[in-house]
């Protein structure tokens, strides 16, 4: 409907000693758009759909004469910076979970910068690993504190709770009102700016700066122990991006770095209580496959996401096309709210086929910034990309990312891998123990490979044209801060982020003290 796409909640049941999938169900969500710029989500239909999922997938099962009495254990994997608050005397949501790309915070952005001396929006960089961003979960959180007026009352009287949507399932999993578990997982934690990334607790300093009372906070945990019981299976938790790094069996480890070109620092997994945390560099990105949505929802030029991909084959190139989807401004590596998307580069002969190539090629680009971004920071430079998610189905899209980044492209068999890694992590936990993270014994897993096919010269030339493009989406909406250069990084060259679900996370050596 108007002013409404979808999203889907997903379970899937997997064998433990192959990592063969055998069962799942999906339910489609609905987001809110009630203002420009705002995106919602009802916190109950989240949950509701949860037990869909795992009502639906248990009939499958039994049909199939699967013995649901097997499964051992239940992974969470979820948005992450999606916030959301509750009443824990009620069990009622306080207000719709505000979602990552929600944009409505900037002028709080804005207010709280000007607390900062200098305005510096990365005084939070070497205790949170990221900046001062719409994106992450306090500033979200402050908002919310101060626009809703039976959140603050909740607040004052005790009864609230905040979490991503990690710790609002887990809550009402494990219990709700009648003694429910309030947890979340340090990845998850660490997306939302008041979590330490070294001492892996919530920082009192940063809670002051932003006013958030630290007793509506979950508790912090591992990503892989057992947090409480669901129906006598124990449950636990990775942000959906970590899943994904882990269930590409990303375990070797890199050089632990602070970004100096316009990446995230981000806990990549803690593997057991008493076992150490890993880091990771990343590049988020607002826009990848919501392009292909927006083509198909907005513009009506295809029917599918299919037909996308058909539309594109068609052309095989965008003729001059360049496509910016900047609808949410730029995060990484630019963090550059003000920018919004252009479509530039057009003719008289342009058409549709050219502007769905110039989308799948958008997608590409931004992975191809991020992956620049990393080679400069960690200097290991990517011999290949292990890529996964709804996207990757597109063989037109995975034939130019490996194009364009001129290394080849792989692609698992099971695409949803971030399903996988919470499910990896659930089964390697201590007190499970059903699932081993040696690569070698995950046998159902194969690869499909993809390698470059036009020479380096072009996809330069290809490349240096779509960062053209990305400098006029910059200033187009004004803010409060935009005196002056409103980059989080000033400093840093520009480059633009990698997609959401082909979100690269680079893993990285503990970090002691």
């Amino acid at each position: 409907r108007p002013g409404k796409f979808n999203c889907v909640i997903y379970l899937q049941v997997f064998n433990a000693t192959t990592a063969e999938l055998l069962s799942h169900h999906q339910v489609e969500l609905k987001q809110e758009f009630p203002k420009e710029g705002w995106v919602e989500q009802d916190p109950k239909e989240i949950l509701n759909s949860v037990y869909e999922c795992v009502e639906k997938t248990c009939e499958k099962m039994k049909e199939l004469n699967i013995d649901i009495t097997n499964i051992r254990a239940i992974g969470v994997t979820n948005q992450r910076e999606t916030t959301v608050v509750w009443d824990k005397t009620t069990g009622e949501p306080l207000y719709n979970a505000i979602v990552w790309l929600d944009l409505r915070t900037q002028t709080t952005v804005d207010h709280l910068l000007k607390r900062i001396p200098g305005k510096n929006k990365t005084f939070s960089k070497f205790k949170t690993g990221l900046p001062l961003s719409t994106y992450f979960s306090a500033v979200k959180l402050r908002w919310l504190l101060d626009n809703v007026e039976e959140i603050k009352k909740a607040v004052e009287d005790g009864r609230a709770m905040f979490g991503t949507i990690d710790s609002w399932l887990i809550w009402s999993l494990t219990g709700g009102k009648n003694g429910g578990i309030h947890c979340t997982d340090v990845t998850n934690a660490s997306r939302t700016m008041l979590f330490n990334i070294h001492s892996l607790e919530w920082d009192p300093e940063l809670c002051k700066f932003f006013e958030i009372p630290m007793e509506i906070l979950p508790n912090v945990r591992s990503s892989s122990e057992i947090y409480g019981v669901m129906v006598c299976f124990p449950i636990f938790c990775l942000g959906d991006q970590h899943a994904a790094l882990v269930g590409q069996m990303c375990f070797q480890d890199g050089q632990s770095v602070f970004s100096e070109h316009g990446l995230l620092t981000t806990i990549a997994y803690k593997m057991g209580k008493d076992k150490p945390a890993f880091y990771a560099l990343e590049g988020s990105v607002a826009i990848a496959g919501a392009v292909v949505r927006w083509l198909r929802d907005n513009l009506g030029i295809a029917n599918s996401s299919l037909e996308v991909e058909k539309l594109a084959a068609e052309v095989g190139t965008s003729y001059g096309c360049y496509f910016v989807p900047a609808f949410s401004g730029l995060y990484a590596p630019y963090w550059e709210p003000s920018a919004r998307g252009i479509i530039c580069g057009l003719t008289q002969f342009t058409n549709k086929n050219h502007i769905a190539f110039a989308a799948l090629e958008a997608v590409c680009f931004q992975t191809r910034e991020i992956l620049d971004a990393m080679n400069k920071d960690c200097g290991i430079p990517l011999s290949q990309l292990q890529v996964d998610g709804g996207m990757t189905t597109n063989k037109i899209l995975m034939q130019l990312q490996s194009d364009i980044l001129c290394i080849p492209v792989v692609k698992p068999s099971m695409a949803e891998t971030t399903a996988l890694g919470a499910a990896m992590a659930a089964g390697a936990a201590e007190g499970v123990e059903v699932w081993s993270l040696n690569p070698r014994d995950l046998t159902a897993v194969t690869w499909e490979r993809f390698e470059p096919q036009i020479n380096p010269e072009e996809s330069e030339y290809r490349y240096g044209r779509w960062k053209k493009a990305v400098m006029k989406s910059m200033g187009w909406e004004a803010s409060e801060s935009s005196n002056g250069d409103s980059s989080i990084f000033s400093s840093l060259p520009f480059s633009v982020f990698i997609m959401s679900s082909m979100l690269m996370l680079i893993g990285a050596k503990y970090l002691s003290g």
